[in-house]
């Protein structure tokens, strides 16, 4: 799947709060309201080659979430994340058919366009996501267009 969102902020701005530990959360919370994310990197700044995990407690208030690896990282201009699995409470599921349902590539790029941000996320997502994903997505999109636009 490819969401796009064209963003009245510059680049830096955009990419910083994208993948900034606080205001990731609070664009992420469309996912789910207790959305963060652990590890990518000693500087948790999306580190190329560092595990990073994207988590939220379930229903029972039980930590789940994505397993992942920053794959490639160029500073406000593309990201690539892995998933090779989720993460069940404390333990990584890598392998199996849940853990396979999930592996995929989630990818963001950042286009300057004279000031304004085009932003490009393409998702690998399995069938049963498409439409969680269909609407979710552009509601998290959105909320992140307004944490950069109302920051002028």
């Amino acid at each position: 799947m490819q969401f796009r969102s064209t963003i009245k902020a510059p680049v830096d701005r955009v990419y910083v709060t994208m993948i900034g530990k606080d205001t990731f959360k609070q664009w992420a919370s469309e996912f789910n309201p207790t959305s963060d994310f652990e590890g990518g990197g000693e500087n948790a700044d999306w580190e190329r080659g560092s595990k990073i995990y994207f988590v939220g407690l379930n229903h029972e208030g039980k930590r789940e979430g994505m397993v992942g690896y920053v794959r490639e990282h160029a500073p406000a201009r593309y990201i690539s994340v892995e998933y090779v699995g989720i993460l069940d409470g404390d333990n990584e599921l890598t392998e199996g058919p849940v853990a396979e349902e999930w592996k995929g590539f989630e990818n963001y790029t950042f286009v300057d366009r004279d000031g304004t941000t085009e932003l490009i996320v393409d998702l690998d997502v399995n069938d049963e996501m498409i439409n969680y994903f269909g609407e979710t997505y552009p509601r998290a999109l959105n909320r992140l267009k307004a944490l950069c636009e109302d920051s002028h």
